[in-house]
């Protein structure tokens, strides 16, 4: 069980303020998830496959195959600047 001292120390890590009102809501709303996920482990799970989505998932994209790319220099040719067969990207620092 969550109690508000938890809820206050996970937002003091998070770097959250929450008001008196905040923290009691926040108490019983993480109560309630967490019941739920208690419930979910009690759940009878064997021989069900892992899923990456729980519905059907419409539109699937293409299957994802290795086909023919530019050559180096092709890709290389547009660009504005360029270094030791790459990219020359403008250093973060330089403002």
């Amino acid at each position: 069980m969550i109690d508000r001292d938890d809820v206050l120390h996970v937002a003091r890590l998070a770097r959250l303020r929450l008001s008196d009102a905040e923290a009691d809501r926040m108490t019983g709303e993480l109560a309630k998830i967490l019941e739920h996920v208690e419930r979910i482990g009690e759940l009878d799970l064997d021989g069900v496959p892992p899923t990456a989505h729980v519905v059907a998932v419409e539109h699937e994209l293409r299957p994802d195959v290795p086909g023919p790319c530019l050559s180096r220099e092709a890709a290389l040719a547009q660009a504005p600047a360029t270094q030791d067969g790459g990219f020359l990207v403008p250093s973060p620092q330089a403002g």
